[in-house]
């Protein structure tokens, strides 16, 4: 084994092991049954997103005849073998769940997939009039001849094999087979629901086609039907630095992904070899790159079906999102965040009182300029509408959207638009770089002068996510910051280098540096005899250099804790090498998406919050920022956050140095609950108590302010 072997695990390897542990959840006879629905979904539309990006670029790559070596000493080729190896075991695990585990337990919670051979007379009347009125007259079959139809990515068909007798030479019929695509796609619904007493019947979109290919081929000898789906390589890159128009040059984008290369190919176990090598032959895809699949092509739709289904003992408790004891809904925001900085921890913290900060400023007479950047919104999005509202309000509303944020790139394109049809001045994104960070400045004149109001987050301005990611929101009124916030801002909107911050940190400057300098630090303090500890909170850990220094630091002896939900290349508890490195993973009904970090710093305790991960794209390629929490009340909560994940004896996983993942045994000083059940628990009780107070306390009325 060489040198990097030992040093670090693949990139992709570790990322679809995150995948499998998603997939345990599904497998856990612990979580109610719908729930276990959700993560067999999730697992599938994970692997949609891996194939389209991280394989569709490595066969980039490969085809190219790059042998480039990654951290792990594997070269592009080596490491498309492992991922299909990696990924047929994965694949055959989803579907001994479905199978074996959830399909038989449906009735459970009232859901019931209907074998044709059992329909009821009245259920077949009506998929016969289902199929007449909306299906047939939608759907068109695409005949396969010397022009090969454009499968749209991800979008189910089935392939129809029809014989047809053919006259050879000497008159004689011979049978021949050709072969017709039946693409559907958005517009008709997956899952169809058939009349039923008691229960939710229904059966597959696909099934209903297969059951009556005969009225599209009236008089031909179908022989077999299959579903497929093909999945293109979404790894496409515009050059910038030729792209004169960035809206015009992401609309082509988007239009090569529908026409890339197929990176993967789908289809129904039962269909035959020979219908399979037509479909490896017409759409290009080699043997490692078909994955058969014996149930449902594309799982995702399970998310649909879970959401049908009936009875509380089948889905988690509620916990909806809290007002937090900071702040009160009947008080301006502004009042609020002027008496003290809050922190939120969503999604146990409510995320209104971050889109009521962009409300409230859109009409406050006395809000002069909102500038924001937004990576990825909500559909409708009422953050986008607020900033809208304000420019057509008269304000100076600058809005730093990124273009390139991959996948939701038509969405960006329209926010884009309607914002600059409003009135706001809107910058698509730098040069070379993903602007990922999250910031919010509200500037508002006062009585004592111009006073700025400052958002920072983890995670994106989304109110539909922020439900269910874990992100931390730190709302301040520091001069400091608002001083580094609009330097910041002024930079990447003016193509200039920012100047030197008090309190932030950005990449692709300085962010790394102050990384850097923080592990460093913790080393000297050990080298001193004093205390030093380092303790994060990261989707992924990949960086090699990063990952050099936390190996140092371990060496010195530095104990360092790590919670990675997804990709982790350290490997710990290697003598010598990282024996004082615990690396941990929570998955749970909530994803886990806040990077934060605690260095002890001999006692002064350093904690952050930040948008970026301890990967090369976010360090080097983003334009990210890195906050401190100074603010103590703030700065004891996160570090009590932090804790917690490394307590929960339930739901953790401790990586091992062998790349597998174990359950961790309970102690005298675990949770007795998972951690994210902990975390909730202790944000409804600061809720209930804020709730006494505000009922019990006097508030005397006050005089309107004079205009």
């Amino acid at each position: 084994m060489t040198d990097s072997e030992t040093k670090f695990f693949n990139r992709e390897l570790s990322w679809l092991e995150f995948n499998q542990r998603v997939l345990d959840e599904a497998r856990d006879e612990t979580i109610p049954l719908l729930e276990r629905l959700k993560f067999l979904a999730i697992t599938s539309t994970n692997l949609d997103e891996f194939f389209m990006v991280r394989v569709g670029g490595l066969q980039t790559l490969a085809a190219r005849g790059s042998a480039r070596r990654d951290a792990a000493g594997m070269t592009p080729k080596e490491q498309l073998v492992a991922i299909s190896q990696r990924t047929h075991k994965l694949i055959h695990d989803q579907y001994e769940c479905w199978l074996e585990e959830l399909a038989p337990n449906l009735g459970e919670a009232g859901l019931c997939k209907v074998q044709r051979e059992k329909l009821s007379p009245a259920q077949t009347k009506y998929l016969t009039q289902f199929f007449s009125e909306e299906v047939s007259s939608v759907v068109a079959p695409l005949a396969v001849q010397s022009q090969v139809p454009l499968l749209a990515n991800r979008s189910l068909c089935v392939c129809v094999r029809i014989e047809r007798p053919v006259e050879t030479e000497d008159g004689e019929p011979t049978p021949e087979n050709r072969y017709v695509f039946i693409p559907f796609g958005s517009v008709t619904r997956r899952i169809v629901t058939l009349p039923a007493e008691g229960q939710y019947s229904f059966v597959l979109l696909e099934e209903l086609i297969t059951m009556f290919a005969a009225e599209f081929f009236p008089g031909e000898t179908i022989i077999e039907c299959a579903p497929f789906r093909v999945t293109r390589n979404a790894d496409l890159e515009i050059q910038e630095e030729e792209a004169s128009d960035l809206l015009a040059e992401m609309h082509e984008l988007l239009t090569a992904r529908k026409e890339s290369d197929c990176v993967r190919l789908e289809v129904d176990a039962q269909a035959s070899d020979e219908l399979v090598s037509f479909l490896q032959k017409t759409l290009e895809v080699a043997d490692p790159d078909v994955y058969r699949c014996p149930g449902p092509v594309d799982l995702s739709c399970l998310m649909q079906l879970a959401d049908a289904g009936s009875g509380d003992e089948n889905r988690y408790e509620a916990w909806p999102p809290l007002q937090h004891s900071d702040v009160d809904p009947m008080e301006n925001i502004f009042e609020t965040i002027a008496r003290q900085d809050v922190l939120l921890y969503h999604p146990y913290d409510s995320f209104d009182p971050i889109v009521q900060l962009v409300k409230q400023a859109a009409d406050d007479p006395d809000v002069l300029a909102i500038k924001q950047t937004l990576y990825r919104t909500s559909r409708n999005s009422p953050v986008i509408s607020a900033l809208a509202r304000a420019a057509q309000n008269g304000k100076h509303v600058t809005v730093f959207i990124e273009l390139k944020a991959r996948f939701d790139e038509q969405r960006n394109i329209e926010g884009a638009r309607s914002l600059e049809r409003a009135g706001a001045q809107v910058f698509y994104g730098v040069k070379g770089l993903k602007t990922h960070a999250k910031i919010c400045i509200i500037v508002r004149r006062e009585p004592q002068g111009i006073q700025r109001y400052v958002h920072f987050g983890t995670g994106n301005y989304n109110e539909a996510t922020a439900r269910i990611y874990s992100d931390a929101s730190l709302l301040t009124c520091d001069d400091e910051f608002g001083t580094d916030a609009m330097s910041f801002f002024n930079a990447i909107t003016g193509h200039s280098q920012p100047q030197p911050f008090r309190h932030l940190a950005a990449s692709p400057f300085g962010l790394r540096d102050r990384i850097r300098e923080m592990i460093e630090a913790e080393i000297q303090f050990k080298q001193q005899r004093q205390k030093a500890q380092i303790t994060a909170k990261l989707n992924s850990l990949v960086d090699p250099e990063i990952i050099e220094l936390l190996y140092k630091a371990s060496q010195t002896g530095v104990k360092i804790r790590l919670n990675i939900r997804g990709i982790c290349c350290l490997r710990p508890g290697i003598p010598g090498l990282s024996e004082n490195i615990e690396v941990v993973n929570i998955i749970d009904r909530f994803l886990e998406h806040t990077r934060m970090m605690h260095f002890l710093h001999g006692g002064d305790n350093h904690v952050l919050i930040s948008s970026a991960d301890w990967m090369p794209r976010n360090l080097d390629r983003r334009i990210e920022l890195l906050v401190p929490v100074d603010d103590p009340a703030c700065r004891d909560r996160l570090i009590d956050i932090l804790e917690c994940y490394f307590k929960d004896r339930i739901k953790a996983r401790r990586l091992q140095p062998d790349g597998s993942w174990q359950k961790m045994r309970k102690s005298s000083s675990s949770l007795r609950v998972p951690a994210q059940e902990w975390l909730y628990d202790q944000t409804r009780q600061q809720f209930e108590r804020a709730e006494i107070f505000r009922q019990t306390a006097f508030e005397p009325h006050r005089a309107p302010k004079s205009e």
